[in-house]
């Protein structure tokens, strides 16, 4: 059996995941990384992306990550995500509707830069969560 390491996942909405797993994948901020048993003690911020998380039986579960802070000290892990949402939870259907009226208002000519900003991550959101339920 592979090595594990124990794993928390908390949102604002309280505990989402705890358990020993063999691995953790998400996007951070500089890029995709790998969390493995045994990681060196390290801090980072959290990006936008699916998020992958071997269990210890070896099966994956998926989820979309967004935004947060991810330590890992002495073999525990603590991902602390602003938004996660296990993809088989995800509405695609909002998802998609999201999607359809962020694209809709990026086609006004005459948006301020806040609104195009707020509404460019909108959409990024949107697309994670589509992307993450697809997988």
């Amino acid at each position: 059996m592979a090595a594990t390491f124990h794993l928390q996942i908390v949102t604002v909405d309280g505990l989402e995941f705890e358990g020993d797993v063999q691995r953790l994948t998400f996007r951070s901020t500089h890029g995709d990384l790998a969390i493995l048993a045994r990681h060196i003690n390290y801090c980072t911020p959290v990006g936008m992306g699916t998020a992958r998380v071997l269990l210890e039986d070896g099966t994956e579960r998926t989820a979309a990550c967004i935004g947060g802070m991810c330590s890992m000290m002495d073999n525990e892990c603590r991902l602390l995500p602003t938004t996660w949402e296990w993809s088989e939870e995800i509405d695609l259907e909002r998802a998609e509707e999201a999607r359809k009226r962020a694209e809709e208002i990026l086609r006004e000519n005459k948006l301020s830069e806040e609104t195009r900003i707020r509404t460019e991550a909108k959409l990024y959101r949107a697309l994670v969560r589509i992307g993450s339920a697809r997988k």
